[in-house]
């Protein structure tokens, strides 16, 4: 991802004591309670795609976003994103952010913000993006499932004519 910015980048305070944050050994449990890769959306994703007859690689670093789904011969990047830390509904959830604001919307508007950023450079080189809230995979799992192979089988389609 280029360092230059056509915008500010979002500048988000450090979470520590000598800032004014601190956590309280129950939050800290808490807080490491919560799965960034393998979460039961993106499982049930996986395994709805590859019973289509997909193949693909999860959690790949070789990429910018280290995007959930990839699956290289399409082109193609799937994102499973949780609705706190990236955002849903922002400007209204915004408003309810009762504990340390000062820290958490700078934190998610930079998440956000850095999501845009993925998005953009993963277009710029060729990728197609998928990103689908967590609760839109558990709730509209086939409709999120027929929007990525109906792409899946374009290329598919695109690249036997060729």
């Amino acid at each position: 991802m280029s360092k230059k910015y056509e915008y500010k980048k979002i500048k988000v305070p450090r979470f520590n004591e000598e800032s004014g944050f601190y956590t309280t050994p129950q939050r800290s449990k808490i807080m490491s309670k919560i799965r960034g890769k393998n979460t039961k959306p993106e499982l049930a994703f996986r395994k709805a795609l590859y019973a289509s007859g997909y193949r693909y690689r999860i959690d790949y670093r070789k990429l910018i976003g280290r995007p959930d789904i990839v699956l290289k011969k399409y082109k193609t990047v799937v994102f499973i994103d949780g609705e706190f830390w990236h955002g849903h509904n922002w400007e209204e959830r915004k408003q309810k952010i009762k504990t340390n604001p000062g820290f958490w919307i700078p934190k998610l508007e930079r998440n956000m913000q850095r999501d845009r950023e993925v998005n953009q450079e993963l277009e710029h080189l060729g990728y197609k993006v998928f990103r689908f809230w967590e609760k839109e995979v558990k709730k509209e799992l086939e409709r999120c499932l027929r929007e990525v192979i109906s792409y899946l089988d374009k290329q598919k389609h695109l690249s036997d004519c060729k």
